[in-house]
């Protein structure tokens, strides 16, 4: 049975910004215990962990990329478009995380 359409958006915001959030706290115990700087580390384990974090998000693998091509060559219109959403929120739950990690060390990611 499929999840309907706004839970996956919820879904998919939450488990990119729960990647992220996570990995990056986590990532800065590990740089603490290993005599790094904690907020350098946070930093730089954000910075890479945000691509995998749209990808968790959006199932692991890309195929959410193939089926919006299908849906857009192929399909109806709709679901190209709520694949399309589907990234959007993915992405809009990494940039969330960003911001936030971006508050915590007081840092700017650039």
């Amino acid at each position: 049975m499929e999840e309907r359409f706004f839970a996956q958006l919820i879904h998919c915001f939450f488990i990119a910004f729960g990647v992220l959030i996570g990995g990056t706290l986590i990532g800065g115990i590990g740089a603490f215990a290993t005599g790094e700087a904690p907020f350098t580390g946070m930093m730089r384990i954000a910075q890479k962990l945000g691509i995998w974090a749209i990808v968790a998000a959006i199932g692991g693998t890309f195929d959410a990329i193939e089926n919006l091509r299908v849906a857009f060559l192929e399909g109806p219109f709709i679901e190209a478009l709520k694949q399309g959403l589907l990234i959007l929120s993915a992405m809009g739950g990494a940039k969330a995380a960003m911001i936030i990690i971006e508050w915590l060390v007081q840092e700017d990611m650039t």
